[in-house]
């Protein structure tokens, strides 16, 4: 349902928060998360922008988040890269529907409980979740 820019943002940002005592270069990044390092450039400037994550250059430079963790939501980061679109018009067009027609109104529910959801999720929640597999980590098979 996620377009893949998002996945990717959302990979970046929970990874830096995860990360948070130290920046993360742009190619140890990509290599954590498993993007493809010239896609994630474009990620990180569209997080950077957004005011989610700050670049330092020089020695021991990297990616950081420019907030706190619990600070993040999901919603922020999707939003960052390319906002969940609402049905406001009919998108056919058809002047004769002054409202949305059933299909439509129902799409657009759907898409309003999403953002909510995703509004109430912040990225420590997701990295402090509960469980035995932690977010973006593979983990050894226990002996």
């Amino acid at each position: 349902m996620l377009p893949k820019t998002a996945e990717y943002a959302l990979r970046a940002t929970v990874w830096l928060g995860r990360t948070s005592d130290r920046p993360q270069s742009a190619d140890q990044l990509a290599k954590a998360i498993r993007v493809p390092r010239r896609y994630l450039h474009k990620v990180l400037q569209d997080l950077a922008k957004a005011g989610l994550v700050r670049s330092q250059s020089g020695p021991g430079g990297g990616y950081s988040l420019d907030r706190s963790a619990g600070d993040i939501t999901i919603l922020d980061v999707v939003n960052a890269v390319g906002p969940i679109e609402r049905i406001e018009a009919c998108p056919l067009g058809l002047k004769s529907h002054t409202s949305l027609c059933p299909l439509h109104r129902e799409l657009d529910r759907a898409y309003a409980s999403v953002q909510q959801a995703f509004s109430r999720i912040t990225v420590a929640d997701i990295l402090n979740a509960p469980g035995d597999i932690p977010a973006l980590v593979d983990i050894a098979a226990k002996p």
